[in-house]
């Protein structure tokens, strides 16, 4: 608390086994993640604490669908983006929750990671880690659909036969839920719109209906932004403004998220 206030700094341990059975908070975060912070810390010079005191959650990675105990209906997200965005905020000073979607990605350091599979389990947690957050950033590829039903056994191949047609159900709009029911004033939240064609037009008319602050918009493809380090993207704002924000690393697309974000934010008392 003392280093705090005296502008320092601090990087929470990382969660995961300690000494003997035990396991939880304290571990040191991965060298590699740790020298991150530091290297984001340095680049942004006397901007680097503006998210001092805040707390912000970000989702990230792509859900699973289960189909049968080994197959999913899934999506090509990485997670890249999200941690980058959730390493940036933590080297601004935020306390960071990231909600991760099954990305094979080392936990940034200073940053509590809350694991999940599924859509449901994704905004579980979202929904109760934004109870008391600054802001929310929905980076996460969530599945709009889900199974109908779920097979306890694997689906097997018969014979002759053509497979049973799989019906498929809505899963809870996440973005629209946190955006239209915040759980206190001032809250800001962010979404992401991965499309295929009219970016723009597609984007605005989401921006719109989902009723978030910020919606980062990109086009996406089989070899376009998933899974890659770089980004390209147009920041819509509910005031009608754009940032367009060139092809280049994802944390660059990261800082000015949050730099729109910390815009946004209220003043603390």
């Amino acid at each position: 608390a003392t280093l705090r206030r005296r502008g320092a700094l601090v990087v929470e341990p990382a969660v995961g086994r300690l000494t003997g059975v035990d396991t939880g908070k304290g571990r040191f975060p991965d060298p590699v993640e740790l020298f991150e912070v530091v290297r984001r810390v340095l680049a942004r010079g006397d901007l680097a604490r503006d998210l001092t005191g805040r707390h912000v959650v970000v989702s990230a990675g792509g859900t699973r669908e289960p189909l049968d105990p080994v197959r999913f209906l899934g999506n090509r997200s990485s997670g890249k983006q999200g941690y980058a965005l959730a390493r940036s905020a933590a080297a601004r000073g935020a306390r960071v929750t990231l909600v991760s979607a099954n990305a094979a990605l080392p936990a940034p350091a200073g940053v509590d990671v809350l694991p999940v599979g599924t859509a449901v389990q994704l905004r579980e947690a979202v929904l109760k880690a934004s109870a008391d957050a600054d802001a929310v950033v929905m980076a996460a590829a969530v599945a709009d659909f889900r199974p109908q039903t779920y097979a306890a056994g694997k689906i097997k191949k018969k014979d002759g036969q053509e497979p049973a047609p799989i019906a498929l159900v809505r899963n809870p709009d996440i973005l629209a839920e946190i955006a239209g029911e915040r759980p206190r004033p001032g809250q800001v939240v962010v979404g992401f719109a991965a499309e295929t064609d009219d970016v723009l037009a597609n984007g605005r008319a989401k921006l719109e209906r989902k009723g978030c602050d910020l919606l980062v918009v990109n086009e996406v493809g089989e070899r376009k932004t998933f899974g890659s380090e770089e980004n390209e993207a147009v920041v819509l704002g509910a005031d009608g403004s754009e940032t367009p924000v060139p092809y280049g690393p994802k944390e660059a697309l990261a800082d000015i998220v949050w730099d729109l974000v910390a815009e946004r934010l209220p003043k603390n008392s």
